[in-house]
């Protein structure tokens, strides 16, 4: 009975920081393996158990997310599994059945339809299909947040989607739509995507052979391609398609963030002019943090050189099945297209900006010049006196950079350096800020054309190189 209770009151006195079902298991076995009950051995057991339990939450602080980790203080870190990772060709992408001609004229008379009104979400088939944690699926079951997701994909859709007498930045010789959605599961946004835009400018990814078999049966004309959406070759499905892609889906928490580096990398190309996608609220927020708090990271910095970011909504748990313990929001990224991204970056290599910017991030409570003196000392070869010289320059912004700061430009704007940018944190640090530290560091002038790489921000094993 002792025993007993003092499991009971340790799961209770733990529930704050645990689920006592995580761990009940082991805390009850350590007891039993106690052959006292006395005021000691209760002691000893006590603190056992405590140990293990801090261990186990110490090892929950780590999350990994496709070679992104993410520590106790919330920020990712970059782990390529392997760096000399030679990915196998996807063949499959290369195969030009899986993606219809362009046929249509260019114009934009898609989006001359409405979208659906709120109706009620397609039912699961009985006992057929049950949601795989394994794949991260959490199907959205209602019919208002589904009509609210679609009419932001069309909103986010139509701002990219401009015509040359726009003077518009993205690129594509056709302002057509194209849809891709990824992971449609049951089709609940199929089913209001195919009503508003047809079948023909419409095509899903999945990697599920039920929701492909599904959707097959329910849609008959939509292209459903079986494939891993990490695997997508964006820049092949675009010139398959004509020009640039615009993105739709209900996204695993899992993998979000891959599958946001994905479409950043495609950008460098023009392949995909927006992503109108749901995610954990709390990455959500990092997506669109300012500088200055303590959202603000390795997300905050890309998508807001890459894209105009827009947090659409908050979604609660209750509209999914099953139910997520967290909140969710739809975020909305309107890519700016590889030309206008040059202007930004003005010569500094995208993959020299990575390494500035995640290794500052992995140290966040440091100053930028701590946090660097590493990486400076690589650039200057060794040489110590050199890479402290280097972190002390007080850089001047390039011509391009100033003449968009004189036409009001507000990114440009952001991005001189103050004089003491090296005791900054990197919190303190706009994404135009660091483009310039990049240039400190690296070097890059904005005279020289700048050839973009296809995997920056994506992991090497992902997509085709």
């Amino acid at each position: 009975m002792k025993r007993h209770s003092l499991y009971m009151t340790l799961c209770a006195a733990l529930a704050g920081r645990m689920h006592a079902d995580a761990f009940g298991s082991t805390c009850f076995a350590t007891i039993l393996s106690e052959p006292s009950s006395s005021a000691s051995s209760l002691q000893s057991i006590g603190l056992s158990i405590t140990n293990k339990v801090s261990y186990a939450l110490h090892k929950k602080t780590q999350t990994v997310c496709r070679g992104w980790v993410q520590r106790s203080d919330g920020e990712w870190k970059w782990e390529e599994d392997d760096p000399n990772y030679n990915p196998p060709a996807v063949a499959v992408m290369n195969d030009a059945t899986l993606y219809a001609s362009d046929t249509h004229d260019d114009d934009d008379s898609i989006f001359q339809s409405s979208v659906p009104g709120s109706k009620a979400a397609p039912k699961l088939p009985s006992g057929t299909f049950r949601p795989k944690q394994s794949l991260g699926q959490n199907f959205l079951q209602d019919g208002n947040t589904i009509s609210k997701i679609v009419r932001a994909f069309e909103k986010d859709a139509r701002e990219t989607i401009k015509t040359r007498k726009e003077g518009a930045d993205i690129e594509g010789e056709s302002p057509r739509l194209r849809a891709v959605e990824l992971g449609p599961g049951a089709g609940a946004l199929t089913g209001p995507l195919v009503e508003t835009f047809g079948t023909d400018d419409l095509q899903c990814i999945e990697i599920d052979p039920r929701s492909v078999e599904l959707l097959g049966e329910e849609y008959p004309a939509l292209r459903v391609t079986h494939l891993d959406v990490l695997q997508v070759d964006y820049p092949a499905m675009a010139t398959m398609e004509g020009g640039p892609l615009s993105v739709i889906g209900n996204l695993p928490y899992y993998i979000t963030s891959q599958i946001l580096f994905a479409l950043a990398d495609a950008s460098h190309f023009g392949a995909v002019r927006s992503a109108t996608v749901t995610m954990q609220w709390e990455v959500a927020l990092r997506v669109v943090a300012p500088s200055h708090c303590k959202d603000y990271g390795i997300l905050s910095v890309v998508f807001q050189l890459y894209a105009d970011c827009e947090l659409h909504f908050k979604i609660p748990p209750t509209v999914f099945y099953p139910k997520p313990k967290v909140d969710s929001a739809l975020i909305g990224l309107r890519f700016i297209g590889p030309n206008a991204l040059r202007r930004r970056l003005a010569g500094v290599n995208p993959t020299d900006l990575r390494r500035v910017v995640t290794t500052t991030f992995q140290q966040r409570r440091k100053t930028v010049r701590n946090t660097l003196k590493k990486l400076a000392i690589e650039v200057c070869d060794g040489d110590k006196e050199a890479a402290t010289a280097l972190l002390n320059t007080v850089p001047e912004a390039p011509p391009s950079v100033l003449k968009a700061q004189e036409e009001g430009d507000k990114f440009a704007l952001t991005q001189l350096l103050p004089p003491d940018w090296n005791t900054k944190r990197p919190e303190e640090l706009s994404a135009g800020q660091f483009i310039e530290i990049t240039r400190v560091i690296f070097g890059g002038s904005d005279e020289k054309p700048l050839d973009f790489d296809k995997k920056v921000w994506r992991k090497l094993k992902h997509g085709t190189n």
